[in-house]
This record gives structure tokens, sequence and C-alpha cells, in this order.
């Protein structure tokens, strides 16, 4: 008899959300998303909410909007890298600890470092594949502001772990 994780449905289900994830980098990284695209748009809206800037306030704002941007969206990278790992790897639940597994200990973070290396290897795609475009710079800053975002909601999601689903039980 096949357990649930040996379907089909298993593995596309813990999956498909890190392939939606890289197919948005993807198309984030086209011409379509470069700088002197967003700039116009994002200020009108920025206006619209907050009033006039300056030239020189809106190229920093945008600029920071900009990182911000990679930060979190590389960030919810590694998360579903997480996810898919954690699931992949997933081991029975125990009556030790009804809530799930127990943390931290080496398999969380083997699946957060698998986790961290596959948003970082996305990350240096997207930023050589830039190099290519035309209105487009693919950094190294940016590979390393990308993984840190990965890093630090990783890091979260370990300390929401640990606080929500380590339920030892009292003694």
């Amino acid at each position: 008899m096949l357990s649930k994780r040996d379907t089909l449905l298993f593995w596309i289900s813990a999956w498909w959300p890190v392939a939606v994830g890289v197919a948005v980098i993807t198309v984030e990284s086209t011409p379509a998303f470069g700088s002197d695209r967003t700039s116009q748009p994002l200020r009108w809206l920025v206006q619209l909410l907050f009033g006039q800037l300056s030239d020189q306030t809106w190229h920093l704002l945008h600029h920071l909007i900009r990182k911000t941007g990679h930060v979190l969206g590389y960030g919810a990278l590694g998360l579903v890298w997480l996810r898919a790992w954690r699931m992949t790897f997933a081991t029975p639940r125990t009556k030790t600890y009804p809530r799930g597994p127990r943390l931290p200990d080496a398999r969380f973070l083997s699946q957060a470092g698998l986790a961290l290396l596959g948003t970082a290897l996305v990350a240096s795609w997207d930023e050589w594949h830039q190099t290519f475009l035309p209105n487009r710079t693919g950094t190294p800053y940016d590979v390393l502001l990308d993984s840190c975002g990965a890093a630090a909601m990783i890091g979260m999601a370990w300390l929401y772990l640990r606080r929500f689903r380590h339920a030892q039980p009292a003694c």
C-alpha cells in the first residue's frame, strides 16, 4: 500500500509553491520590472498617499522600496523552499510532541540550509540573467541581500516553530 508521501499529489503539493516562487522571480527579472519602468507608477502611488516628493528624496525612496522588495520576495522564496524540504523529509509526529516536530534539531538545520542554498542559487541565476538585459544590472550585493532576506525569514520561521510548535508535555 502506498503511503501519502509516495503519491504524485504529495510531491506536487510540496514543491509547487517553489515553482511558483521561481516563476514570479523570473517574471520580475525582465526589462518590464527595471528601475526605469517602475519609478513612475510607484512615485505616483507614493505621492498619492503621502504628498509631493523632491526628485532627490524619490530616488532614495525608490531605491529603498526596490531593495525591500528583494528582502521580502526572496524571504518568501526561502520560506517556500523550507516548506518543501520539511515536507520532503518529514517524519511521523510522535506522542511526545503532538503538535509538531522538535526544534531546533539537526534535521531542521539541514532543511534550512537546503532552503537557503536553493534561494541563493535562484538569486545568483537572477542577477546573472539581469547582466544581459539593457535596463537591468546584476550585482553580487543583491545576491547577498536576497540571501539575507531568506535567512531572516527562515530564522523567523524557526522562532515561530520553536515558540508555537514545541509543545512538551507537562511533567
